[in-house]
């Protein structure tokens, strides 16, 4: 009975950038407020997260279709590779296997002819901000993460995406997040590689997972909790 936000708010062939969530979830956090509750906001992926806690000033660039349609062409290596080339210093931030985040770096740096890490500067801070993390054993998380992918084909994965592809093009960026571009890629084969697929999408979120947690962990704010008495606790400090 909690009201959730920004949920089914664009279609998967429409552009969504992360200039464009922060506007929007600034927008959320202050309507909740105004109603005199306590806003949540849950991540997921850290470059979103740190937009709101540190009010992220992000460059205003907007896309350029003939040059991304050129990086598109390159692979996450080289993409790096050419990022790091332009701007070592935001190799710090941009995940070397987001090809998405990486097209949109390197945009920015030629585009501007500057710096994408110069572009992205902290803001004042809009909001008194709590951050809680949850600590769990590795074991523990794998296994999470193994079951739920296993949820998530009992669910009807597969057929979600073939209704997604008939309708939208399997080429578009929101079709490359884990879970979809495994199983694009294994259509019109057999039960075989569609359990080949699954367990794909599980080695990748298991390395997403990894990687959300070394970038989290740089930031010594987040309050790190094993239960929810722990949590209780830190939010009843903060309040």
């Amino acid at each position: 009975m909690i009201p959730h936000y920004l949920i089914d708010i664009i279609k998967p062939n429409q552009e969504f950038t992360l200039a464009q969530y922060k506007r929007l979830a600034i927008k959320a956090i202050k309507d909740i407020k105004k109603r005199g509750k306590l806003p949540f906001l849950v991540g997921g992926t850290g470059l979103y997260i740190q937009a709101i806690v540190d009010n992220l000033q992000i460059p205003k660039v907007k896309p350029n279709k003939k040059l991304r349609n050129k990086l598109e062409k390159l692979t996450s290596q080289e993409l790096f590779k050419q990022l790091k080339k332009l701007d070592p210093l935001a190799i710090a931030t941009v995940d070397s296997h987001n090809k998405r985040r990486l097209i949109r770096a390197l945009e920015v740096c030629l585009i501007t002819k500057k710096p994408f890490s110069q572009q992205r500067k902290k803001g004042q801070p809009l909001f008194d901000v709590c951050q809680i993390g949850l600590k769990i054993n590795k074991k523990t998380l794998e296994k999470r993460i193994n079951q739920r992918v296993d949820k998530m084909f009992k669910a009807g994965l597969v057929e979600e995406v073939k209704k997604l592809t008939q309708k939208y093009s399997p080429n578009l960026s929101s079709m490359s997040g884990i879970g979809y571009r495994e199983i694009i890629q294994s259509f019109g084969s057999d039960v075989s590689e569609i359990n080949q697929a699954k367990e794909l999408i599980k080695q990748h979120s298991r390395q997403y997972a990894r990687r959300q947690i070394t970038w989290f962990k740089r930031d010594k704010r987040i309050n790190w909790v094993s239960n929810y008495q722990e949590a209780q606790k830190v939010i009843a400090d903060f309040l």
